[in-house]
């Protein structure tokens, strides 16, 4: 298994829209299908949305029973795709970007390379 895998790079960030400061990264996922992708998005809509403001709430019912299906379509077309909903003064937006994943060596059956024995962490305290 040498070869790159083809996925889906899927991440949610959060913005307040009055703050000066830029997105943070609330989650990320990997998925190796459309259907896992556009899944991740659906449920954290899904389990969201009891929770937020009436126009929030609209925003991901309307994604998820009118713009879901162009969203799988468009991900079958390796395009980029971004959900996005505001709830209150946060932004908060799905990104899923088709990727390659490239396989990284396994470690079961090998010692690990010297180097490893360098790292030393640092206290922080």
């Amino acid at each position: 298994m040498n070869e790159p895998i083809r996925g889906y790079w899927c991440e949610c960030w959060t913005e307040e829209v009055i703050s000066t400061e830029g997105p943070a990264r609330l989650a990320s996922f990997d998925a190796y299908s459309v259907l896992q992708a556009d899944r991740w998005v659906a449920i954290a809509l899904r389990t969201i949305s009891p929770a937020l403001d009436s126009d929030a709430s609209d925003e991901a019912w309307t994604w998820l029973h009118e713009e879901r299906a162009e969203t799988r379509r468009s991900l079958m077309r390796s395009e980029p795709c971004t959900v996005a909903i505001t709830h209150a003064d946060v932004r908060i937006t799905w990104t899923i970007r088709p990727v390659l994943f490239l396989p990284l060596a396994h470690w079961q059956d090998a010692e690990l390379p010297a180097c490893t024995n360098s790292f030393k962490p640092h206290r922080t305290d």
